[in-house]
């Protein structure tokens, strides 16, 4: 197992699969669904994959902005959020811990819509990816032996009675014209359970049991195969799931739905050189800050109306430079801009600036202005090596403005690890929701006091 944190660490590969390993990623990279994860304009005009930096001389690999896992040639590249990184954290039990911290995360998430069937998981899977495999089949398994989605389709077969309306075409042509009288064709709308959602899942199934080594999740799989037996075996794409709805009385299929959106858009899986099989599922980390942050105040800050990513101002008057605040907070009659980075700050006691960029600073300004909001927060993660959260305070007077108004400047190092999971002594609890108990209510307590919530 070779554990990658981003932009960290750098790790030997097997000097015999080394170019093949960069092939099949440029392969993954150039077959991924354009979910909205990919949204980097710069991302999506390359065509040489980014997840991953080979260094030939030596055959070390370095990773870059994604979170994941990557089977290849039977070995397993973990890809880590740099926030958890330092000398102790490479052994199988913190890479549990920090996989149970990128679910709780996920468990928030809004644009990426990861079910909240989480909140009820405890596992030992060290794999992140055999972990979603496990939800998945679990949670399909369970709602398929209780209820099966059917819709109504339009049919036509012949029939020795009549049901629906008679296709008289086919009758004349296939049956008086045969002396086949007792037979009629006909056309009708039966409750069928071969549709494009069963179809869905049951593609998704048969691409995750070709690559889960868990035997409860095969066990699971095989039985969703077992109950969708009469459905066609038909790929689906994530854009057909997406599209998929749903009335109240099926409302439980959504969870199923989102799942296999999840695995489609940032999950590849085929036969590469015939005879292997080889995966990867792979998550850009900015983003899922970004998501889990959004999701996290929206669900559990209720004094606070949200308005995501509002792009409503531009730079200039003529419209161009579009800005795009990742948050626009409503508390009372105040309104404050939130931007959510997924850096590390206070990383060098020496540096003045405590490892605030001066882009990110300008790009503050800008929003104030534009927005005519005066008080900014920037968002930072903590990290595995910085207990105490720590605050910063910036004060930026608008000279050019006509009140030459004051915009403040807050940077807050949010509480999101749970430091005793990488203990030697600690005791899992019954989910992660119990798990994790103790970091929300830390969250919620620090958001309200920032946003001086009483």
């Amino acid at each position: 197992m070779i554990n990658l944190f981003e932009y960290r660490n750098r790790e030997k590969f097997s000097e015999k699969h080394f170019t093949d390993l960069e092939i099949f990623l440029d392969e993954v990279w150039s077959s991924r669904e354009k979910s909205d994860y990919y949204t980097n304009e710069e991302d999506s005009k390359a065509e040489v994959q980014r997840f991953l930096q080979f260094f030939h001389k030596d055959n070390t690999l370095k990773s870059n902005k994604y979170v994941g896992v990557i089977h290849f040639e039977g070995e397993t590249i973990n890809l880590l959020p740099k926030i958890f990184f330092n000398s102790e954290s490479k052994d199988e039990t913190n890479v549990k811990a920090i996989n149970k911290h990128i679910l709780w995360w996920l468990n928030y998430c809004r644009k990426l819509k990861f079910p909240n069937y989480v909140s009820g998981l405890n596992t030992e899977r060290a794999d992140f990816f055999e972990i979603l495999i496990y939800l998945f089949s679990k949670y399909s398994r369970e709602l398929l032996n209780s209820s099966i989605y059917q819709t109504y389709t339009e049919v036509n077969k012949e029939l020795s009675f009549v049901k629906g309306r008679i296709d008289v075409n086919a009758y004349i042509n296939n049956n008086l014209a045969k002396g086949r009288f007792h037979k009629v064709s006909c056309e009708f709308d039966a409750f069928e359970i071969d549709n494009e959602f069963n179809r869905g899942i049951k593609s998704v199934s048969k691409l995750l049991l070709s690559v889960t080594k868990e035997s409860q999740s095969k066990r699971y799989l095989n039985d969703i195969l077992f109950i969708l037996d009469e459905v066609k075996e038909v790929s689906i794409s994530s854009e057909v799931m997406k599209r998929m709805t749903f009335n109240p009385m099926f409302s439980n299929f959504e969870t199923v739905r989102d799942y296999c959106v999840l695995f489609l858009e940032n999950s590849v899986s085929f036969n590469y050189k015939k005879d292997l099989k080889l995966f990867a599922f792979l998550l850009p980390m900015e983003y899922v800050f970004e998501d889990f942050i959004t999701g996290f105040i929206d669900k559990e800050i209720e004094e606070v109306k949200l308005k995501r990513q509002d792009a409503s101002k531009y730079l200039t008057t003529e419209n161009k430079f579009q800005l795009k605040p990742d948050l626009v907070l409503n508390i009372s009659d105040k309104k404050v801009i939130a931007d959510t980075k997924y850096k590390i700050v206070y990383e060098d006691s020496n540096d003045p600036k405590n490892g605030i960029s001066q882009s990110d600073l300008y790009q503050m300004v800008s929003y104030a202005i534009r927005y005519d909001i005066n008080d900014i927060i920037l968002l930072y993660p903590n990290t595995i090596n910085c207990n105490k959260v720590k605050d910063g305070k910036l004060e930026i007077f608008d000279e050019l403005g006509i009140n030459k108004e004051k915009i403040n400047i807050k940077i807050v190092q949010l509480p999101i690890i749970n430091f005793e999971m990488f203990k030697i002594n600690y005791k899992n609890q019954n989910t992660l929701e119990e798990d994790f108990l103790r970091v929300r209510n830390e969250m919620i307590n620090r958001i309200r006091s920032i946003l001086k919530i009483v």
